[in-house]
């Protein structure tokens, strides 16, 4: 009957270097090699009980690597933004005389990180969410960008003004774009496909919106929708996967019943309608030319 692997409690439930383990006499060489460890980089292990997330993966690059700090789309996930996946490339920035390192899933920048804009967050260092907002301003593409500073601020990591007030002066290699994302957020899609819905129907032509309008008929409330154009009763809603739980699809016909008894038009949308801008747009307007 085989033995049970030799499993220290201090190292269960948290990342650690294999050499620190070893020197300490918790494991022996040949027992790191077991089954019972997963190796997530060069002499960075846990143990394979422990789920791997894209947070978890973070800790490894910032135990090898001096003055690192986490940065990009790894410092949005510590932020609270899903903006990466466990398989997804971790992005640390290391001071610019560092020397060079490969490691396999980590983009190792070399870049000046001024000391006002490091944090903790969850024991490792992180970029401060003005930061990061400007530094996912300036990476990203287009809607993307705008969705992700949205999400940052309706979240309440991060003042959507103090990021445009750091876009403005900001210089360098993709501050253009950063300024143009922060300027298009307003800081209230709760999702970011209702950023890509605000951002399309802007580009469609369409007068502007109200976001997160609140309906009340006879001084009584009725309900919140995504974008509404209220002179005209007209709404538009963003109907995400949260729509398919349980009890949800009752909720919301009784949701669109009350609408409509308050004499309002609502619009569905659903991520494939976002692959087809034109007929969306098309859709939107027709609505809103009937209300007229």
């Amino acid at each position: 009957m085989p033995t049970a692997a030799h499993v220290p409690g201090e190292l269960t439930g948290t990342v650690f270097r294999g050499s620190d383990a070893v020197r300490a006499g918790l494991l022996t060489r040949r027992r790191l090699q077991g089954a019972a460890w997963r190796r997530l980089l060069h002499d960075v292990y846990v143990h394979r009980d422990v789920t791997v997330t894209h947070e978890l993966r973070v800790r490894a690059p910032c135990l090898l690597l001096p003055g690192a700090v986490v940065t990009g789309r790894s410092a949005a996930v510590l932020w609270g933004l899903d903006l990466a996946g466990p398989d997804d490339e971790v992005e640390v920035t290391r001071p610019p005389r560092s020397h060079m390192v490969r490691l396999d899933g980590v983009l190792a920048r070399r870049a000046v990180v001024p000391a006002t804009d490091v944090r903790r967050r969850w024991g490792l260092p992180v970029t401060s969410p003005e930061a990061t907002a400007l530094r996912l301003a300036s990476l990203l593409d287009g809607d993307s960008a705008v969705a992700a500073v949205d999400q940052l601020v309706v979240r309440g990591v991060v003042d959507l003004q103090r990021v445009r007030d750091r876009a403005a002066v900001a210089r360098g290699p993709g501050s253009a774009r950063g300024r143009a994302a922060a300027a298009s957020a307003d800081g209230l899609a709760e999702s970011p496909q209702e950023t890509r819905l605000r951002l399309l129907l802007a580009r469609g032509g369409l007068p502007a919106p109200v976001p997160q309008f609140r309906v009340f008929a006879d001084g009584c409330f009725v309900a919140r929708v995504d974008f509404a154009w209220p002179e005209l009763r007209v709404a538009v809603e963003y109907d995400g996967l949260w729509h398919a739980e349980p009890g949800q699809f009752a909720r919301d016909r009784q949701r669109l019943n009350r609408l409509r008894e308050a004499g309002w038009t609502v619009v569905f949308v659903t991520a494939a309608d976002l692959r087809d801008p034109v007929a969306l747009v098309g859709r939107v307007a027709r609505a809103l030319g009937t209300a007229r």
